[in-house]
């Protein structure tokens, strides 16, 4: 009661993997010698590998939105048509970075919580031959959400548009057969599923991508595709990289590789399944029930009470982190995080956690109903397999 371990429990930052925080400390490596050129070109090797693609894949040091930026303005020219699908803070913030640049913008909208439906994107194709670009979410973090970006990807594979997709949150939370589905541009970064700091952002680019690129007048010049992928090839980042965050990606991504990045999937849905089944067990209404993501689970507070006093009560109570809602969200709903370095332990403290702070507001609670539905998940999933049940 007296003392509080910090528990980082929101959907990015995540929890660091602790031999990647030990693998910080050799960052007094000079970047431009041969010991750090074999890191890095291993970085961009295994990324590929966990990311399933053959295409390139290049390296930046931003938050993710940087890489975002740079989908913009390496790929597109000013006055393009792109498509922008907006069911979320996220899907706003494509619609601002290409409006910055210069596109003219369609939006396909949808109410937070909801999805962009592909028959949608595919009447706004249909309708704009010209478009050039489609943008959109795999994982619309501040609301739960997941879009169908296999079905878009078929859509947008008959057009000579390319479809870009954030997959921040994405990765490492649900399926994503870059190749496969035709996913022209998927964008990740370092603080979500890959268990380190913020700071590194990456993209995969598929040949489609690319002969955009060849068309881009828009100006970029330190992020700059192409530039950064002659560079990677030799070893090297075309600037100072993050020395501290390449070498701590490196260790994340050979444990990544070790668990098996469909493992890492599955243990972020099985932590999503106990939530909404324990949260809906304790009487709270899920946010996004229609297209729930696995990255993290958004749930309405109970009537009456700001979920802003749910994520201020974690952190005195018990020192752990979740996140509000953002935008026109924030104080109605809060969501808890699965991606990376989380475990069914830590989803026992949470729901435990969340059962004495609505019994202290008054929101009627059978002590253990919640934890008790997500051990049944656990259970089904893991100790029926390991008995041989």
């Amino acid at each position: 009661m007296h003392i509080k371990k910090l528990r980082l429990l929101t959907p990015g930052p995540t929890p660091l993997y602790p031999p990647a925080l030990h693998a910080m400390m050799a960052s007094d490596m000079h970047h431009r010698t041969e010991d750090f050129r074999k890191v890095y070109k291993s970085v961009l090797a295994d990324l590929k590998d966990v990311m399933g693609t053959s295409g390139d894949v290049l390296m930046f040091v931003s938050s993710g939105t940087g890489a975002m930026e740079a989908s913009v303005s390496n790929l597109f020219s000013r006055g393009d048509k792109a498509i922008v699908c907006v069911a979320g803070k996220f899907g706003e913030r494509w619609a601002e970075i290409a409006q910055a640049h210069g596109l003219e913008v369609t939006l396909l909208e949808s109410a937070y919580g909801d999805t962009v439906a592909v028959e949608r994107v595919e009447t706004a194709l249909a309708a704009e031959p010209a478009t050039k670009g489609v943008f959109v979410q795999a994982s619309e973090t501040s609301t739960g959400a997941a879009h169908d970006v296999r079905g878009m990807g078929k859509a947008v594979a008959k057009t000579s548009a390319i479809l870009v997709v954030d997959a921040i949150t994405g990765l490492g939370t649900m399926p994503l057969d870059i190749d496969g589905w035709g996913l022209d541009v998927v964008i990740g970064g370092s603080q979500k599923a890959f268990m380190i700091p913020p700071g590194l952002a990456f993209a995969s680019i598929s040949p489609k991508a690319w002969q955009h690129y060849e068309t881009s007048t828009l100006p970029h010049y330190y992020f700059d595709f192409k530039k950064e992928k002659k560079n990677g090839a030799n070893g090297e980042s075309s600037w100072t990289p993050a020395t501290a965050l390449v070498l701590a990606l490196a260790e994340a991504l050979k444990y990544v590789k070790q668990v098996g990045m469909e493992k890492l999937i599955e243990n972020a849905g099985l932590l999503a399944r106990a939530t909404r089944a324990a949260v809906q067990e304790l009487g709270l209404e899920l946010f996004s029930p229609k297209s729930p993501g696995s990255s993290v689970t958004a749930v309405r507070a109970p009537k009456g009470l700001d979920s802003g006093v749910i994520v201020k009560e974690f952190r005195s109570r018990f020192g752990a982190i979740i996140a509000n809602g953002q935008g026109s969200m924030k104080g109605q709903i809060f969501r808890i995080a699965h991606l990376g370095y989380f475990d069914f332990a830590d989803l026992f403290a949470v729901i435990a956690g969340l059962e004495v702070i609505l019994h202290a507001y008054g929101h009627p609670v059978t002590f253990g109903a919640g934890v008790a539905a997500v051990q049944k998940v656990y259970c089904d999933a893991a100790v029926r397999q390991t008995v041989g049940v």
